[in-house]
């Protein structure tokens, strides 16, 4: 089966969606700063904000003022900083110092600022991303925009973060460029009704590339296929030929049955001329029976069937009928 966009703007549009979003659109909140900690910070300030309001009524000087009030904000801000709040389809990857430290989360854990770091946080959910190929020539040379849907989950966290440095925009960029490859593989009528070895095929090619990502593809499913609008219309007219090549040998096969048909009801009625004569009767009273109808018959059946002695009493029943 084959899908046309209605109009160019929702090509682009589409087209447009499945391209791989640049690093600033997309950048995640490496800082997550959980509620938790956000409120334990809010305390520790307003305590050490009410402490040296206290510390001044009474007198206090002002440098003790001045560090408690600087120990109280380091506190806040530490905690600020060292409470993570990881949900439960996230893994935040933990780097000291620079170095792989470990995975923490779901729930509730904590770093040490400054020496401590969470740059990436790993989703563990299924994703979604759309891709597709424009332009792209078949293996009879025919071209075809396709889009597809790809899905996929991280079942390592750890590679998906150390071994590639964006995996969004290089797992979409893998499966254009298996896409066009599977493309150039194919005829376009195995593209057109073929779709599910297609995705089959595209499911394999993208997790093979995808698999030392730590990433595993799950299904790949053809959106659209767009051919260009004159073989479009070609095939259009080409399927309205065979349906009416159809039509003509459905007829020819009836003509031949009802024929037939005749054969064996004419050497029935050759061995039994009484029965032709009562056939013939009887198709004459229904002709005559309809208001208005007018029966031709030959010159030689009014003679050898007695036809105008029936078509008199006939005539008479109806005239009396009318009279009645």
């Amino acid at each position: 089966m084959m899908t046309v966009l209605p109009t160019a703007t929702a090509r682009k549009e589409s087209q447009g969606s499945s391209q791989p979003r640049s690093r600033a659109e997309k950048a995640p909140d490496t800082t997550h700063i959980s509620p938790i900690a956000g409120l334990v910070a809010t305390l520790f300030y307003t305590a050490g904000i009410i402490g040296a309001i206290l510390m001044d009524n009474a007198r206090v000087a002002e440098w003790i003022i001045g560090v408690f009030v600087t120990v109280v904000f380091l506190l806040g801000f530490y905690f600020l900083l060292a409470i993570k709040v990881a949900q439960q389809w996230e893994k935040a990857v933990v780097l000291r110092l620079g170095r792989f430290r470990g995975l923490r989360g779901p729930g509730l854990f904590w770093i040490i600022p400054i020496i401590d770091s969470t740059p990436v946080w790993i989703d563990h959910r299924v994703m979604v991303t759309p891709f597709n190929a424009e332009k792209t020539l078949t293996k009879d040379t025919v071209p075809v925009d396709v889009d597809a849907v790809l899905f996929w989950v991280i079942w390592d966290a750890e590679k998906a973060a150390l071994e590639v440095a964006d995996y969004r925009a290089a797992i979409s960029w893998a499966a254009q460029t298996a896409l066009r490859e599977v493309i150039g593989q194919m005829n376009l009528a195995d593209i057109l009704v073929g779709r599910a070895r297609m995705d089959a095929d595209l499911q394999k090619i993208i997790d093979d590339r995808t698999t030392p990502w730590g990433i595993s593809v799950q299904s790949v499913e053809i959106r659209d296929v767009i051919i260009p609008q004159g073989l479009e219309d070609a095939m259009s007219q080409q399927a309205q030929a065979e349906r009416e090549r159809q039509s003509r040998v459905i007829l020819g096969e009836a003509e031949m049955q009802v024929a037939n048909s005749f054969a064996e009801a004419s050497k029935a009625y050759a061995s039994n001329p009484t029965a032709l004569h009562l056939r013939a009767m009887n198709m004459l009273f229904e002709g005559l029976k309809e208001k208005g109808a007018l029966v031709i018959v030959p010159s030689s059946a009014v003679d050898t069937m007695n036809l105008g002695g029936l078509s008199g009493v006939v005539a008479l029943a109806q005239q009396k009928t009318k009279t009645e």
